[in-house]
């Protein structure tokens, strides 16, 4: 009997899913898919293993979270009569103070990072409501949290303060850091791509998407990154204005009567990329624009990483390696270069060609620090982690 791992992602317009083979220990991919468009057209995609389309169809109009993930659990039902699944593990961007590693939920758990909805508005209630619709339609399956947050649990004590009285500290007011399970898979990946030794060394990994930031790593542990308290902090992203003086908040408030709401709809969705440019959070038509305010935000968005890389290269008293990830990373060759350009100052040498078929190195030998381009891959490390707390659970 097969036992496999069923890996969510439930965000604000889409449920992102992956099946892997749990009967196997390197846990194989056996197809992925997601189902898009939340609250508006909705439509069920899928391929397989090998990338052939398993099923594209409408789904219906206006579906909820809810109504998506029955329509997703009747259609894998009926695919996939022969297998059994063991466990689902989820995406959950906040676990605060307790949550350190994996953990199977309950109704105990639940309700603790329900209580984190307010650090991460645009990703944990959704998170949640993954978790609590497929509790309800299949109660007697395992459901495994697997935290954005973990990562960083290890942070140095400096790393993780804000310059507040200590009480505040004590109750969880305190840099967490974001984008871990990306991370954690670029940590563990990095000896095969980039050898042991510089995979031992100073690293700054560029976790570049909608969501952005920037990591720290020594010795394949996290040190330093530019996510804080909330998803809200370090890098512009696409609709988040990324670091802001806290002075700004109270100015908003004050000189333009703008309510906690409405302050919170401006730095989350209406900032960004999208807000300077006044164009579009998607770097694609950024790049293919030719409107002054599309270069604007681009050049922002760069000088904001070639600053950020800066203050982690002095939290690691040097660097010898910087890895771009994720989707912008990943696959604007553009952008890599101007980050490359702009970090000429630390001895970084772009190879130009290399960059733009998106080699896995795109500096030259004889650079300083060497340049990496490195596929994440979130839903394996939420697919290991699953499988892990579920034979620990297994094995009691």
């Amino acid at each position: 009997m097969n036992s496999d791992i069923l890996v969510l992602n439930s965000g604000s317009s889409s449920i992102k899913f992956g099946l892997y083979d749990g009967d196997d220990e390197g846990l194989p991919l056996l197809g992925h898919g997601q189902i898009e468009g939340l609250g508006a057209a909705v439509r069920l995609r899928a391929v397989d293993h090998n990338g052939a389309p398993v099923v594209d169809k409408a789904l219906g109009e206006g579906l909820d979270h809810g109504q998506a993930m029955a329509l997703l659990v009747a259609w894998g039902r009926e695919r996939e009569m022969a297998r059994e699944i063991a466990a689902v593990g989820h995406r959950v961007v906040h676990g605060g103070t307790r949550f350190k590693a994996a953990v199977r939920v309950d109704t105990a758990v639940l309700a603790e990072l329900e209580q984190l909805n307010p650090l991460a508005p645009l990703h944990q209630p959704h998170n949640l409501a993954g978790i609590r619709t497929l509790a309800e339609l299949e109660p007697a399956l395992p459901q495994v949290a697997c935290f954005d947050t973990a990562f960083h649990h290890k942070l140095p004590p400096l790393s993780q303060r804000f310059a507040l009285p200590r009480e505040y500290f004590d109750a969880g007011i305190r840099r967490y850091g974001f984008h871990g399970l990306s991370y954690e898979y670029i940590a563990e990946t990095l000896p095969e791509v980039v050898g042991r030794a510089v995979a031992a060394g100073r690293i700054i990994v560029a976790h570049l998407g909608n969501g952005a930031s920037l990591c720290a790593l020594r010795g394949g542990q996290s040190i330093d990154t530019t996510m804080g308290f909330t998803a809200l902090d370090g890098l512009p992203m696409g609709t988040r204005c990324g670091s802001l003086d806290p002075g700004v908040v109270l100015y908003l408030q004050d000189a333009f009567g703008m309510s906690r709401a409405e302050v919170t709809d401006l730095l989350y969705h209406r900032s960004g990329l999208l807000g300077v440019s006044g164009i579009s959070n998607d770097m694609r038509k950024l790049l293919a624009s030719d409107l002054p305010s599309a270069r604007e935000a681009i050049a922002l968005y760069t000088y904001r990483i070639n600053r950020e890389i800066g203050a982690l290269t002095a939290t690691l008293n040097g660097l010898d390696a910087l890895v771009f990830t994720a989707g912008i990373g990943e696959r604007a060759a553009p952008i890599r270069a101007r980050v490359c350009e702009l970090a000429a100052w630390l001895g970084v040498r772009f190879d130009a060609a290399a960059n733009e078929q998106h080699a896995p190195r795109i500096s030259t030998k004889d650079s300083a620090v060497s340049v990496w381009v490195i596929p994440t891959n979130e839903e394996r490390m939420i697919a290991r982690h699953t499988h892990n707390v579920l034979n620990e659970r297994t094995a009691t």
